[in-house]
């Protein structure tokens, strides 16, 4: 049985391990879905999504309780990663924020993205858009943006899956995945599949 873990320190927790569930159904596989708040629980997962929320926030609690740094380490191991939103930024290695510039905040920091925090604007300023994913199907997938980060900038070993007005939105980078907007907001799971079958085989 393929176990996944969804980070639980803060954000949209239970609609990526619901998003999880539906996907391993669609895919007709055998996997279940754990909640990870400490080390000792990631080690029992074959995969880890970092769902969205305060990316400060988490990455403080997660620095405190040590997951930072198992999450750092078996990442940079080979364990597949999907961060959505503040997910996506604590995967950076570079993180600026639209107002105040460069930040200091604990970050994960493996992949070869520099990410802007709150690029559009605050919540008011959240809206959803059609994105053309080629690698997950035709069919456009409807991106939720709320206080969405932007990608600035990714490294020679970083593949766009998708773009938003020049910005990649989606980026793989071997064995992680970033988004920018949040797919388990929705009730299309392609991008969940997508993780599960590209990322864990």
């Amino acid at each position: 049985m393929l176990k996944l873990g969804v980070v639980a320190l803060q954000g949209a927790v239970s609609e990526h391990v619901e998003s999880l569930k539906a996907a391993f159904s669609r895919l007709g596989l055998d996997g279940a879905v754990e909640l990870v708040k400490k080390p000792a629980e990631l080690e029992r997962v074959q995969g880890i999504v970092i769902p969205g929320g305060e990316s400060t926030v988490i990455g403080r609690v997660a620095e405190r309780t040590g997951l930072l740094k198992a999450l750092k380490e078996r990442i940079e191991g080979g364990l597949p990663v999907f961060g959505t939103c503040a997910g996506a930024i604590l995967l950076a290695k570079e993180v600026y924020d639209a107002k105040v510039g460069r930040v200091q905040q604990p970050l994960i920091g493996v992949m070869d993205i520099k990410v802007v925090r709150n690029y559009y604007g605050r919540q008011k300023e959240s809206f959803e858009v059609d994105l053309e994913i080629p690698a997950i199907g035709d069919k456009p997938f409807r991106g939720v943006f709320i206080r969405a980060p932007a990608i600035e900038a990714v490294g020679d070993k970083v593949k766009v899956l998708a773009v938003y007005e020049g910005l990649p939105v989606l980026v793989q980078q071997n064995k992680m995945l970033a988004a920018t907007f949040h797919p388990e907001l929705t009730n299309d799971t392609r991008i969940h599949e997508f993780f599960i079958r590209n990322l864990l085989n």
